[in-house]
């Protein structure tokens, strides 16, 4: 008989599986549910673009595509990039297409990551980096980041988790599951820490275009002296609600894309080719479906915010992507026991806080990425619960 804890990786042993899947999971499997427990757009995917995809397979494009991804894709994001943020990337060399940005995330941890490594992690932030950064033989190092800090890394919190065994520093911003974002000032105090230091920069970027109030956002790229050291991951799912074509992207120096495509060509080969045609058109004719998207998030980002501060919530005010982050502790519930109350009592999915580091205790995530009709209901069963333990 096969003994399967002998035969698996170490390194996958002591992995946990996702706590967002764990209530998406039992959500799926209720009636009457209503789930702000997802970041999945409910937007449909711009028909033009889908028009695109959908053209590539009428003409029949249905073959692979070169490995770091169609070139005239690569020169598309290029210059949305520049359009953008005004920093240039060479499209034969510094620009990489992948299978979402999670794959981006995983190849650069991989290409620059060691066994014995630390990657320092800023937490609350995204399921994947502390897992990733384990699968990989690294050493996640946790910054916990605070709320009287609008959740945002200080350089003083950066620099003192550094030590000579430093490797990469991830910075998940704008963030999931708190909405902080940093300002450019913000960024600027992260650069002068490293200016000096072998340290190489995973920005996380996904929730660019989902950045709120009169402020753009600052990629880290922009910094004085940060291309260099920075891999820059976006994609399409969040901006141009294209979650189930898988695509996304890294950005960054020759010698560091150049390895992350290698590992890249024997794990993928190339990122589906019809999501690649339908890219092409949204970064050439979709800056118009972003901002009504954008707008609605806005709208719907205030209505909840309002929504739990009426319920007697604490709930930091959400400057980026599409989430909120209120504290629940005057409930005297952990993060779980209220969640899996929540979903059984009133048949309502969040998240609990502590899927996103054990710092998120106290806190749950809500994902105000459905529509305004979908909040409100859920606004409406969460007061019955809280009225309920109340009493």
């Amino acid at each position: 008989m096969i003994n399967y804890e002998e035969i698996l990786n170490e390194n996958i042993k002591n992995v946990k599986p996702s706590g967002i899947r764990k209530f998406f999971d039992i959500a799926n499997e209720m009636e009457d549910i209503i789930s702000l427990s997802v970041g999945e757009p409910d937007f449909v995917t711009p028909w033009h673009v889908r028009q695109a995809g959908i053209n590539s397979l009428e003409k029949g494009r249905t073959w692979y595509t070169p490995n770091r991804g169609f070139m005239e894709l690569r020169e598309e994001i290029s210059r949305y990039f520049k359009r953008k943020f005004n920093v240039e990337y060479v499209p034969e060399k510094e620009v990489l297409v992948t299978v979402g940005g999670s794959e981006a995330i995983d190849l650069c941890i991989r290409s620059i990551v060691s066994l014995g490594d630390e990657v320092l992690i800023p937490q609350p932030s995204f399921v994947c980096y502390e897992p990733m950064t384990i699968m990989a033989g690294g050493t996640p190092v946790i910054i916990e980041t605070k709320e009287e800090n609008e959740f945002r890394l200080t350089a003083e919190e950066l620099e003192e988790k550094i030590t000579d065994k430093t490797k990469l520093l991830i910075l998940p911003f704008p963030n999931n599951p708190t909405g902080a974002v940093m300002r450019r000032e913000d960024l600027e105090k992260i650069a002068k820490v490293l200016k000096n230091k072998n340290i190489i920069v995973l920005s996380d970027e996904i929730y660019s275009e989902l950045t709120y109030g009169d402020e753009r956002h600052v990629s880290f790229a922009e910094i004085e002296g940060m291309r260099e050291r920075t891999i820059v991951i976006n994609g399409f799912s969040k901006s141009y609600a294209m979650t189930g074509w898988r695509l996304g992207y890294a950005l960054g120096p020759e010698e560091l894309i150049g390895k992350m495509t290698i590992l890249h060509q024997y794990a993928i080969m190339s990122a589906p080719t019809t999501a690649q045609y339908a890219a092409i058109e949204a970064l050439k004719n979709g800056d118009e479906d972003i901002e009504k998207m954008r707008s609605e998030y806005d709208l719907r980002r205030r209505l909840i915010v309002s929504g739990f501060r009426k319920m007697g919530f604490d709930c930091f005010e959400p400057e980026g992507a599409f989430y909120v982050f209120p504290c629940i502790k005057s409930t005297g519930l952990t993060s779980d026991e209220f969640c899996s109350r929540l979903i059984h009592e009133k048949h309502v999915a969040v998240v609990p806080g502590t899927a996103f580091g054990e710092c998120g205790e106290g806190y749950v995530r809500v994902s105000y990425s459905y529509s305004i009709g979908h909040i409100r209901e859920a606004l409406k069963r969460i007061q019955e619960f809280i009225n309920e333990i109340k009493n």
